[in-house]
């Protein structure tokens, strides 16, 4: 699953790397994007709000709202790997 977060309070390139860091400590999130007022990120399992609310204040910052989506991201291809490895077996 996906959600979206949406965060106050953040004006930098340090502040989303602090956001984060705090978000790498929260149970079930398997990856985060993060940017400026938004992170965006990929997990397995129904998120803990309250744990959500806690890591990203305690860096200083306040969680708006989260938007929950059912699907996954895109798997893509290692960066090294050849144009065609990704293709079905003929």
């Amino acid at each position: 699953m996906i959600s979206t977060l949406h965060i106050d309070g953040m004006r930098s390139v340090h502040c989303a790397r602090a956001v984060y860091t705090a978000l790498a400590g929260v149970a079930g999130i398997d990856s985060a994007e993060v940017v400026i007022g938004r992170a965006i990120v990929e997990h397995r399992v129904a998120l803990d709000a309250p744990a959500l609310d806690a890591a990203i204040a305690q860096v200083g910052y306040t969680l708006r709202t989260v938007v929950h989506e059912a699907r996954r991201l895109p798997v893509q291809p290692p960066r090294d790997a050849p144009n065609d490895a990704m293709a079905p077996d003929a």
